[in-house]
């Protein structure tokens, strides 16, 4: 009796052992959340690697240019990695957005080359300027470029964060045409026709990202710069998300990384009234060029009660601005048509015609947004640096953002308050881009 009595306790204890062992054998990630992980300099990716290791994450991700890893952490992985001596800081991997939509006009093939209100507004027309941004290259970090697109001249040379660089969503592709549609005798024209685009996908085909997606896109930029020919010396960014200076240190030092290489990044500065560049990232980064977005041409009102066009160079109903400080250098560079008009229909509601710019699959296609705005400066800045190049002179990313902001149309008039109930004036009427001034 005895002994059958201690054998049934030692299969009691060993089924509650395994009981216990098998609840503590849960992975370690069942709460895993991704996370960027930034350490400190000189810390390689095979020491970053040992490290996540050591705490239980598991890395995703090491990036090249800047001492940060993507990785899956839960909340004790990420204490740890807090209190670690090589660590300096731990951020979530957050969504971010394009900033662009379709708007007004819906899709067309044109029998002749249309020169877009947004291109004629900032006096950028073919002929009218000296330089047409040859051999310079414009990375275009979104949702990758048509390579198809008979109106777009796109480097074999690309990055993707997925299976492919060719564009799924389309915003990458209008955004490229605002920046360098060519100049023949189809669809439309760009600020800058004869810069080469180089595809950098971060974003998938709903137009959604991460932070980390965005920084890898960085990382091969900041990696190929030099070396792809031409060079690349301007990245665009219509995409973002809401969030501060400091939420996420690893993906401003990607920026950072650019901008200590002299290259001229531009952003949008976000598609929400309500807020400030300083609440957006990456707009809020004082090492890019924030942009809000304005109207190019005078529009139409059916309404009674504001029975008045919203005009040219008014602020765009949708656009985050923000007064540019020169302590923190944070704050719009400076506004750009982010759509064609507004029009007020007889509910007196606003409505948004966009940019006429490349679509997917080919033709053209309407899209309003800061997305829309950024290309054209983007394109601008692209003709300043084939100018300096030609002067065999250096142009540094402040050194862009100066000329802008110095050589403006309408400097103190516009961007004109819009009707909106939620627009509130910042306090800057900073001007919209002029490219013949900043050239």
């Amino acid at each position: 009796m005895i002994l059958n009595r201690t054998l049934c306790l030692f299969v009691v204890f060993l089924i509650l052992g395994a009981t216990a062992m098998a609840a503590n054998a849960q992975p370690a990630d069942s709460a895993a959340v991704p996370v960027i992980v930034l350490f400190r300099s000189g810390v390689d990716s095979t020491q970053r690697e040992q490290i996540l290791k050591h705490v239980g994450a598991q890395s995703t991700r090491h990036f090249v240019n800047v001492p940060a890893s993507a990785a899956r952490a839960n909340a004790q992985n990420q204490a740890l990695l807090r209190n670690h001596p090589d660590v300096i800081s731990v951020a979530p991997d957050r969504p971010v957005q394009i900033l662009g939509k379709p708007a007004g006009g819906g899709t067309s093939t044109t029998t002749a080359q249309v020169v877009p209100a947004g291109v004629a507004r900032i006096d950028a027309s073919p002929g009218t300027l000296p330089f047409t941004g040859k051999d310079v290259g414009v990375a275009v970090v979104d949702t990758g470029i048509d390579f198809n697109h008979a109106d777009l001249v796109v480097s074999a040379v690309c990055y993707t964060s997925y299976t492919a660089c060719q564009d799924d969503e389309g915003h990458g592709t209008h955004v490229s045409g605002i920046i360098a549609a060519t100049n023949n005798k189809i669809d439309v024209v760009g600020v800058a026709p004869d810069a080469v685009l180089y595809a950098v996908k971060v974003l998938d085909k709903t137009g959604s990202g991460t932070d980390s997606a965005v920084m890898a896109g960085l990382d091969w930029v900041g990696s190929h710069a030099a070396s792809v020919s031409p060079r690349i010396r301007v990245v665009n960014m219509s995409l973002g998300r809401p969030g501060t200076l400091d939420d996420n240190p690893a993906l401003r030092a990607s920026v950072q990384f650019l901008y200590n290489a002299g290259i001229v990044v531009v952003v949008a500065a976000g598609n929400d009234a309500s807020t400030e560049v300083s609440q957006q990232v990456p707009a809020t980064y004082p090492e890019v060029l924030a942009i809000a977005s304005t109207t190019a041409a005078d529009g139409t009102s059916a309404c009674r009660l504001h029975p008045g066009a919203v005009m040219a160079d008014t602020a765009s109903y949708f656009t985050t601005d923000g007064a540019y400080n020169d302590l923190t250098g944070i704050g719009v560079t400076v506004s750009a048509p982010g759509e064609d008009n507004e029009i007020i229909n007889r509910s007196c509601f606003l409505g948004s015609v966009g940019i006429l710019s490349t679509r997917l699959g080919g033709g053209t296609t309407r899209m309003s947004g800061t997305s829309m705005a950024a290309p054209h400066v983007t394109g601008v800045a692209a003709l300043m640096v084939e100018k300096a190049n030609g002067q065999a002179a250096s142009l540094t990313p402040e050194d862009v953002r100066s000329r802008l902001r110095l050589n403006v149309l309408s400097p103190g008039i516009a961007p004109l308050d819009s009707p909106a109930s939620g627009y509130s004036f910042d306090g800057e009427r900073e001007g919209v881009v002029s490219a013949a001034g900043a050239l």
